[in-house]
């Protein structure tokens, strides 16, 4: 896989957690507390916070020697981290 394509695949696939994350609190399967506070701001705020903090910490994760090859691969869709060459000129 080039490395424009782990790249996308370890942005979507943790957006896709972030926004069941986000979809669980819409429909209140977790805490009402939080449904009730997140209701207005759902599709304004909500989705890339809850991305945003599903990214970060699946990262965290991953940076856990004790973090199975299968999990980082489950939660980021890739084991492998994206290169990148400098820019010339």
């Amino acid at each position: 896989m080039s490395d424009k394509a782990v790249s996308l695949v370890r942005t979507l696939v943790p957006s896709l957690w972030g926004t069941a994350v986000a979809w669980l609190v819409g429909v209140g399967l977790l805490p009402g507390d939080l449904a009730d506070d997140a209701r207005g701001l759902a599709t304004t705020l909500l989705v890339p916070v809850a991305i945003s903090g599903v990214y970060a910490g699946f990262r965290w994760l991953e940076t856990r020697s004790w973090m199975p090859v299968w999990l980082s691969r489950l939660l980021l869709g890739s084991t492998r981290q994206p290169t990148y060459a400098p820019r010339s000129g």
